[in-house]
Formats: structure tokens, sequence, C-alpha cells
């Protein structure tokens, strides 16, 4: 029986014709002699075009070929990300953004306020305070407007001012905008070399209705506590209760600007630092608004200083629209009583926010 024949094509490859059927016996002296079996090769079948392949006529969808790295030509699959390239990549971020600073690359605007360094440095180390130590709960948000000015108004408390710095960083990251708020500060903060540093590059400013007026005037959100050193100053027996207002120098900004008024109510900035006393005769030397007495503080001396882990609420109101007063900014009357409904409004939230929270360091 004959084998296959073999032929030569013009470019000297060759060629084989494999028979339709061969002989059974044949394949296993190939098999003994070292040499493999002749594979049947199927007649290869004419190509299709792809906007011909029916795809109603299976349930899987076609496929697009796309190559391996096997094949010549093809794309190499998409490689994963090893272990250390997230952080290689932090690190990379990390210097470029020590190269812009020293190299002066930013910009900050005519308060001082550096948005770069607020996001890069600030709000990270405040996320880890209202997130994971106070573990803040926020709600009310969308009261607070989109895009355009408004004047958010808060209670004061603490010891020390963290609420305020509180309140604005859950207020980036919790709106759906991630709005800067533009704190008013009182002068002592802007008389302290280095607070006073840092309150304007985080976007602070002195507490006058200048200032106000045209942060307002440029749609930008500002924080302001009316009630000032006697809010964060006042004794642990005295949580909760909001102190006057003084004379209601914000509502005159919001009256003149045409701004609406968002009261909001923080729960969980007096345990921080519970009050027991206030040493008056040191305050004075130095040449403070009080000098304070807590379980931990001087006792412990800088460690005094760690917050103890109270359970925070911030609730934000609906806004008080001030559009059809701005004839009136200058009404001691209207001043008077929107500054009243103002704090009326926050002590009533404060008071449900409290019964929210039985425990305060509860979960």
């Amino acid at each position: 029986m004959s084998g296959p024949a073999e032929g030569r094509d013009p470019q000297g490859v060759g060629r084989f014709d494999v028979p339709q059927q061969p002989p059974a016996p044949d394949a296993e002296p190939a098999r003994r002699n070292g040499h493999r079996p002749t594979a049947q090769v199927a007649p290869t079948p004419t190509p299709t075009p792809a906007d011909e392949v029916d795809t109603a006529a299976t349930d899987e969808p076609v496929a697009t070929d796309t190559g391996d790295a096997s094949t010549p030509g093809g794309t190499p699959p998409a490689v994963a990300d090893r272990p250390g390239d997230h952080w290689d990549r932090k690190v990379a971020n990390g210097l470029a953004f020590l190269r812009r600073r020293l190299a002066g690359d930013y910009e900050v605007d005519e308060f001082g306020f550096d948005s770069e360094l607020t996001d890069a440095v600030f709000h990270p180390l405040l996320r880890l305070l209202y997130r994971d130590w106070f573990r803040t709960e926020v709600s009310g948000v969308e009261h607070v407007p989109v895009d355009g000015p408004a004047l958010v108004v808060g209670n004061h408390s603490g010891t020390v001012a963290l609420d305020a710095l509180i309140l604005s960083a859950a207020l980036h990251d919790k709106h759906p905008a991630h709005r800067y708020l533009r704190l008013l500060g009182a002068d002592l903060v802007f008389r302290m070399p280095v607070v006073s540093e840092l309150a304007r590059k985080t976007g602070g400013t002195v507490a006058c209705n200048p200032d106000a007026e045209r942060l307002l005037g440029g749609g930008d959100l500002v924080g302001v506590f009316p009630e000032g050193f006697k809010g964060i100053g006042k004794l642990y027996a005295d949580r909760y209760k909001l102190q006057r207002f003084g004379r209601g120098g914000f509502v005159s900004a919001a009256l003149r600007t045409g701004t609406p008024i968002v009261p909001v109510a923080i729960v969980g900035g007096e345990e921080i630092y519970p009050m027991l006393a206030d040493i008056k005769p040191l305050a004075r030397l130095l040449k403070l608004p009080y000098f304070p007495v807590t379980p931990t503080f001087p006792w412990l001396g800088p460690l005094g200083m760690v917050p103890l882990p109270s359970k925070w609420l911030i609730e934000f109101c609906p806004p008080i629209p001030t559009a059809h007063l701005t004839d009136s900014a200058d009404d001691p009357l209207v001043v008077f009583n929107l500054a009243d409904q103002v704090r009326e409004t926050i002590q009533q939230t404060v008071h449900t926010l409290l019964e929210r929270r039985p425990d305060p360091f509860g979960p």
C-alpha cells in the first residue's frame, strides 16, 4: 500500500497531501519507530464576516479575540498591581506634593486659604478624629446649599474649639459638592503665632462683618459660633445650655447679603474635655479667657490634651431665608429676633440629639 504523495511548491516549502483514510496498521509501527502518527486534518471552514455571525443561535456572547502574550502580535493581558504598587504611588504623590510646596507652586486666596494643604494634610488628620475617634454621625446635609453662599451657625463647646474643625471637615466630606466651610474666629486665635497661620491656611478669618460679607458676597459657605469663648469655656455642669449670642453681628452680615442662615446643632463636644473648674487668676496671668481644670488636665500633663472618645452627632437644620429682609440689616429689633430664632432652633435640636444619644460614650 502506497504512502502519501510528496511534492514541492515554487518556494521550496514541503507540502503533504494527507489521505482521507490512513491505514490503521501503519500507526503502530510509527509509534515503535519514535514517530508521531499523522493526524487527520479537517477541511478549513470558510471565514464568516463578524457582522454575519448569528448571535441569536447561541446563549453565549460572541467574544472578540484580542490576542494574548503567547501569540505573535497579540496584546499582553493586564498585569495586576503588585502589593507594593499602592505604597509606591503614595510615596510618589507625597514627593510631588513636597516638591510643589518647596517650589512655591501652589495658590492661596486673598484670606490665605490653601485648599491643597487643607485637602492633603488637615482634613485627613481631622477625618481620623471625627470618623474613627468620635464616631460622628452627620444628618441634614441636604439643607446646605450645593452652590452659592450660606451662613452656617452652630453651638460652641468643648474647652478647646475642636467642634469648629470637626464641623468643617465633616461637612466637606459629607456634602455632595464637597464644599469648604470658611470659619470665623476670635481675635485671640489670630494673635497666636502658629495657630494664626494654621487658621489662615485652613480657610479661617477674623470674625468681623467686613470679612464675613466679602466671603458671603463671593459665594462661600461661612461658619460662625456666636457664643464665642462663653460657649467653649463654660463648666461641665452647664453643658449643652447655649449661651448668649452676643450682639447678633452674624445676622447683620447675612441680612446685608441676603444669605440664608443654616443652624447646626453639635452634640459630643462637651464631653471631650469636661471642664470642672476655671482658675481665673492663672487665666488673667496668662492673658487667656479661662484656664480649665478637667479630669485629665493638668494632672496628666500633655496626655491631658488627648480628647475623650465621646459619641458625636451633628445635624444641619432647614435654612432660614433672609433675602426678604435685606432692608432691615440695621434694624436692631429684626436682628435680635432673627438671632433669637436661630438660637432657639439650635437649642431644640440639641435636646433632640441628646435623646437619640443616651450614652455619651456609646457606639
